[in-house]
């Protein structure tokens, strides 16, 4: 096996029973679709979609100074999370740049999960290791010591009830608790990223293919489907989700993004990336950088990342990310335009496609918002 070979999951060959298109993304094999990519997605906002999000890297942080070295190292206050709780935060270089975007579990007193994009996992790790230096704190790769398995969609609640005991009525939005599925010990997140409830599983790759069926079997009377990344990113899109390396890279700080607000200055000590961002925090007031908008297509022709947005025959925006959307039935795409041209209903905007200056119309973020 050559180390080019695409990285497998726990769960591979159990989608290539059920017929999966598979893709490599990241590095790894992942299921791009079972079926119609429009029917997991509309399964996932009508009743649930199971997916495998094993890819993801779970870097844990522990020891007296965990707190500390994560505070110091990434841009949120992690020191103030509580036990049980999560937090989505990004980590930047010494210039902002955004190295990825993160989510923090706080799993003890002195023990974290961070969570990170497969495509990032490693620039994670070793940026995390190197930041560890002075700290009484360790840094543990632990992306084998899990498997990820998603269950999103409305009905997503009742069909986890039915396989374990853990208080899912008292597990708030970005919470995590230990407990056992399906007889599997799990952490039980009620996190996601298809803008619906849900919950997310991390358990021991050994117990993944019983967790799997056992959610298969326990949600296919409501209508259960399992689901790829095709429909994960049309679901993330409609909910105004950023997607590392489309509205967040290296040559964008939180400030330029529109995610100021994960910037915490006014936690205690220094961190990576301070000066630099408290000048993006300042040239953002005085000069408003481009927005990240909403648009949504007048005709059928979809835009695709990187496609000039247009106004008055000029350039004044870039898409980041276009897709169908099977919940509005119409193209729709995330951009970051000129201030001038961001406010929701400007007219006279057009995406060019291939020449053709396409009508659309832009909105406020996001697109898609479920009833609560």
């Amino acid at each position: 096996m050559s180390s080019n070979a695409p990285r497998l999951t726990a769960l591979d060959a159990l989608h290539r029973s059920l017929g999966a298109t598979m893709t490599d993304f990241a590095g790894w094999d992942m299921p791009l679709r079972y079926g119609s990519e429009r029917d997991e997605h509309l399964a996932v906002r009508t009743r649930a979609g199971l997916f495998d999000l094993s890819h993801m890297g779970e870097i844990t942080v522990t020891g007296p100074q965990a707190a500390a070295l994560l505070n110091h190292a990434l841009v949120g206050n992690i020191a103030s999370v509580g036990v049980g709780r999560a937090r989505y935060t990004m980590i930047c270089r010494e210039d902002g740049g955004i190295l990825d975007d993160l989510i923090v579990y706080r799993l003890a007193e002195n023990e974290y999960m961070v969570v990170a994009n497969a495509s990032n996992a490693q620039v994670v790790l070793e940026a995390l290791t190197e930041r560890a230096a002075g700290f009484d704190a360790l840094v543990r790769d632990d992306r084998d010591a899990y498997a990820l398995i998603a269950v999103q969609g409305p009905e997503s609640p009742g069909i986890l009830k039915s396989l374990t005991d853990a208080d899912l009525d008292g597990l708030k939005y970005y919470a995590g608790l230990p407990g056992t599925v399906a007889g599997v010990p799990a952490l039980i997140a009620r996190t996601g990223y298809t803008g619906e409830d849900g919950f997310e599983l991390f358990v021991a790759p050994s117990d993944a293919e019983k967790l799997w069926q056992a959610l298969t079997d326990a949600g296919s009377p409501v209508g259960l489907v399992p689901c790829g990344l095709s429909c994960r990113d049309t679901l993330r899109l409609e909910a105004g989700m950023p997607l590392y390396g489309h509205e967040l890279t290296t040559s964008l700080t939180p400030f330029d993004a529109g995610l100021g607000r994960v910037v915490k200055f006014e936690k205690e000590g220094d961190f990576v990336g301070r000066a630099a961002l408290q000048e993006a925090a300042t040239r953002a007031e005085e000069n408003p950088p481009r927005v990240l908008v909403g648009l949504v297509a007048e005709g059928r022709r979809v835009p695709r990342a990187g496609y000039p947005v247009v106004a008055d025959g000029k350039v004044i925006g870039e898409v980041t990310s276009g897709a169908p959307s099977p919940t509005l039935g119409k193209p729709i795409a995330m951009a970051y335009v000129d201030a001038a041209h961001a406010a929701p209903g400007t007219t006279g905007v057009g995406v060019d496609i291939r020449g053709s200056h396409e009508p659309y119309e832009v909105v406020a973020l996001p697109f898609y918002k479920r009833q609560k």
